[in-house]
């Protein structure tokens, strides 16, 4: 397999206004893709669509875009057909979590992180995976999580629709083997972005990668293209071995009690 040449890329990178988002931006216009900038904060996307233009002399385009709402995938086509921009890849990085036990769960809220994180990052794979395939240079990226790997008290929405993601992208890569589209599905563990901000429980403990650790990871794994899935950082990639191992409940208690821990909570 050739190692990736971005300079004739279009690359979608969803989630765009921080974190991880932005440093995949950063890294796919240092290596010359052109850029489609997604997120709902239309200023930061314009102020990182300057700075990528003026330091790699890449074109950035930056469109908002609430992707709680159905059909964000046909929505971004349609404009991004208008505009005439043809993308070679896509980097389904957006999402949120929310924490605590499910019965205190907002209705409204789950339904909007279902459609982030699920809904919506099927609508977009499925708007652009046939042009993807078909220029069979670029990427296909989707963002799941350490907690697809076991189930997740206090988080059990979130790691439910990070299982979709998981099995879902290492199915796409199967079935795109012999087309040059490189697919994979990219697990963080603790990361330093506003995603832990957000989240009701508070700070969690234990080692961060940074988000251009999480983002060289992915980068190395697509140019190996050998595997459809990685953890980024080796606790995390043990991690994601052990349950293997361990009977289903064993998994959800240690879960629990790890989770409980690095919130500095107490387990139920």
């Amino acid at each position: 397999m050739s190692s990736l040449d971005f300079s004739s890329q279009t690359t979608i990178v969803t989630g765009a206004s921080s974190g991880i988002g932005v440093a995949f931006a950063r890294e796919l216009a240092r290596r010359g893709s052109h850029l489609v900038l997604v997120a709902r904060r239309l200023d930061r996307l314009e102020a990182l669509s300057a700075e990528l233009e003026t330091a790699y002399g890449i074109r950035a385009t930056a469109i908002a875009l609430d992707l709680s709402r159905p059909g964000a995938g046909r929505t971004l086509a349609t404009e991004l057909a208008e505009r005439a921009i043809e993308v070679t890849g896509l980097v389904n990085n957006a999402g949120f979590g929310t924490d605590g036990a499910f019965h205190h769960e907002d209705p409204a809220q789950l339904t909007d992180m279902i459609n982030v994180d699920v809904a919506n990052l099927v609508d977009l794979t499925r708007a652009f995976i046939e042009p993807l395939r078909a220029a069979g240079t670029g990427i296909l990226v989707n963002v799941a999580s350490m907690a697809a790997y076991q189930p997740s008290p206090d988080m059990a929405t979130y790691s439910a629709c990070k299982v979709f993601v998981l099995h879902f992208t290492e199915a796409l890569w199967y079935e795109s083997r012999g087309t040059g589209l490189r697919v994979l599905s990219l697990s963080p563990g603790l990361t330093r972005t506003e995603f832990f901000d957000d989240l009701a429980g508070g700070a969690y403990h234990g080692p961060h990668q940074t988000p251009e650790q999480v983002v060289a990871t992915a980068m190395h794994q697509l140019e190996r293209n050998r595997r459809p899935s990685v953890q980024s950082g080796r606790l995390n990639a043990v991690a994601a071995v052990l349950p293997r191992f361990l009977t289903r409940r064993a998994t959800v208690m240690i879960s629990g009690v790890i989770s409980a821990r690095s919130r500095g909570t107490a387990a139920a």
